[in-house]
């Protein structure tokens, strides 16, 4: 599916790596509905992008928000549902209502979006869906309780979703991106990582966005060789995985990042 001529929703738009994939793809000629929840940001991004680029504010843990945004989108070719919150950290120190947030935002409002948004595509017989997961959701770790099971769920809801509209013209792309520096959840925490462990820019997920649209990918990974080999072990062998991971100090940095992101459950 060429992107020049669409008109694509992008959740978590005000966001680093939201506005990194929201440059992309209006690069590529695409119509962008910028939604997010923090207002000046969308404006500036609006303003930036210029001709092309519309906003519609939501807090996708609101129900009568996603509603209105799924409402206000109209016909949609695209669907881009980037928005997630960080979720890290033991769950005994997450509250009931943390836990739900986490499920709304990650999980609950990526599907509601696809199954208010997808039959128009199916009808015009044109459209993709893009589930911008984490590699959290191919191999969990210490400290990722909550985050990989919504991550984990994306997954699934895009594996199975990709089969429903086999043959429909609309494909479905989950991209799993890791540590992402300059920008997004993780950068923001300020966390040192070990020398040995790699990281990619919103820029390179914005492009594994759109190679996922374009080249109708199932799944892209935007993750150093070495993390993703390491996905490939955790799911192989997860016993092996897991005891390798505390060796090299997974503990320490789960920690650190789940006190930085704590206050934005």
């Amino acid at each position: 599916m060429q992107l020049g001529g669409t008109t694509a929703l992008l959740t978590g738009a005000s966001g680093g790596i939201g506005r990194a994939v929201a440059r992309a793809l209006h690069a590529r000629g695409a119509r962008v509905l910028l939604s997010g929840r923090r207002a000046a940001v969308l404006d500036e991004l609006r303003a930036e992008l210029g001709e092309r680029a519309e906003v519609l504010q939501a807090d996708l843990a609101d129900t009568a928000d996603l509603t209105a945004l799924a409402r206000g989108a109209g016909a949609v070719d695209v669907l881009v549902a980037n928005a997630a919150l960080p979720a890290s950290g033991s769950l005994d120190d997450f509250t009931p209502e943390q836990i739900d947030r986490a499920l709304d935002v990650n999980l609950r409002a990526p599907m509601h979006l696809a199954r208010a948004l997808v039959p128009g595509m199916v009808e015009r017989r044109r459209g993709h869906v893009v589930l911008v997961s984490s590699l959290a959701g191919k191999a969990a770790s210490v400290g990722s309780a909550v985050y990989s099971a919504t991550k984990f769920g994306l997954r699934g809801f895009g594996a199975g979703l990709r089969e429903d509209l086999h043959g429909t013209g609309v494909g479905v792309t989950v991209v799993f991106p890791s540590f992402i520096r300059e920008a997004g959840m993780y950068a923001e925490t300020e966390v040192d990582l070990p020398p040995w462990v790699g990281t990619r820019t919103p820029e390179d997920v914005a492009r594994g966005v759109v190679r996922g649209i374009e080249q109708g990918k199932a799944e892209v990974d935007v993750a150093p060789l070495s993390l993703r080999l390491g996905a490939v072990a955790s799911a192989l062998a997860p016993d092996t995985a897991a005891r390798l991971q505390r060796r090299l100090g997974s503990e320490a940095i789960a920690a650190a990042i789940a006190r930085a992101q704590r206050e934005k459950r």
